[in-house]
């Protein structure tokens, strides 16, 4: 992305509490991302209530989020760490993009028929056009990278399109006030940046779904919060099978919830499944999981008591969240302003 100054831009929603996937498929490769690239990374309150939320709940999840980011890593002083809605240019770009956006690319997102459901009709608009708005967010701030899932490569996929038909239709004019990189266009086209094979976390109870916030079962997944004797109890009850550990990685093929767990062992030690099974290869799972319960509390229960400590104090985390929307603002707001100058609104301000 030669030309654009490199940023990268990331974020979660506060519908209820990170749990184990999010922090081995996000969080650390966001802390780490922070020695290499100057890092925003948004606590997205606007999507959350694209779907219904209690408002003194999505107060206490904004605040929840936020201390997640800390106590994993992520440095407000050297990262921006902000929630959405309190920069105004995510709302304001979400809208200029809905009317460059076409509705054709909006039917082929596959997360609005999955979340929608039978019952489309009874659906949001925002759920409808959220992707429009994930755009904005990304672009809002020129960002060149973003660290993507499975799941959102094809919203990245729509931002490079909203980007690219915002330099074509707007082309001359972006020139003509000597607003755009060259022949790069006015905003970038987003690189998905993928730190190394993430561990792709499964549910403590069904190896073959995802671990998921919205699961019944709490004691499908560890969540951020829980303290050491919870995280012991739900890998003591997560499911197994009869079967010894294999010694080599072709041996968990069929057995999701084996590989799940030593794919959870690899994530959290910073090593490969295949380096686990050379050192547990033929044992039960007994002692697997003891080991197993050994390193997560020794890895996340320091999150939960900074987490904690740092929820005890909500002036604190709205102080944090203050002062990077301030930070945030001072990057978007003249983009803004630019992109209002290009499309033809008349400002004095």
């Amino acid at each position: 992305m030669s030309g654009f100054h490199q940023r990268v831009f990331s974020g979660m929603q506060p519908t209820s509490t990170l749990h184990l996937g999010n922090y081995l498929g996000a969080l650390t490769n966001w802390v780490a991302m922070q020695d290499t690239h100057e890092c925003i990374y948004c606590v997205v309150d606007m999507h959350a209530i694209t779907m219904w939320q209690d408002p003194a709940d999505l107060k206490r999840a904004i605040r929840e989020v936020t201390a997640a980011y800390i106590a994993a890593g992520v440095d407000p002083k050297r990262s921006i760490i902000f929630n959405q809605s309190q920069v105004p240019g995510h709302a304001e770009l979400a809208w200029v993009f809905n009317c460059v956006a076409r509705l054709g690319w909006l039917n082929r997102m596959t997360q609005f028929k999955e979340k929608a459901g039978k019952d489309r009709e009874n659906a949001s608009v925002g759920l409808y056009a959220y992707p429009n708005l994930m755009a904005a967010d990304i672009l809002l701030y020129k960002a060149t990278h973003v660290p993507v899932g499975e799941d959102q490569k094809q919203h990245l996929e729509l931002t490079r399109d909203i980007a690219q038909k915002f330099n074509n239709d707007f082309g001359a004019q972006i020139a003509e006030r000597g607003l755009g990189t060259g022949e790069l266009g006015f905003f970038p086209l987003p690189e998905p940046m993928i730190q190394g094979p993430a561990p792709r976390v499964m549910s403590l109870r069904d190896g073959t779904k995802k671990m998921s916030k919205s699961d019944a079962s709490d004691y499908s997944r560890i969540n951020l919060t829980d303290d050491a004797e919870g995280i012991a109890q739900k890998i003591r009850k997560a499911k197994t099978d009869p079967e010894a550990l294999p010694s080599e990685e072709k041996g968990l093929e069929g057995r999701p919830e084996a590989e799940n767990l030593v794919g959870i062992y690899a994530g959290l030690s910073g090593s490969s499944k295949d380096a686990v099974l050379k050192q547990f290869g033929g044992g039960q799972f007994s002692g697997f999981k003891a080991a197993l319960v050994d390193l997560a509390v020794e890895k996340l229960a320091p999150i939960a008591g900074e987490m904690r400590r740092l929820l005890a104090d909500p002036k604190h985390i709205d102080d944090i969240l203050g002062a990077g929307a301030d930070r945030a603002d001072a990057i978007a707001a003249p983009i803004m302003r630019e992109v209002k100058d290009i499309v033809g609104f008349v400002r004095s301000r």
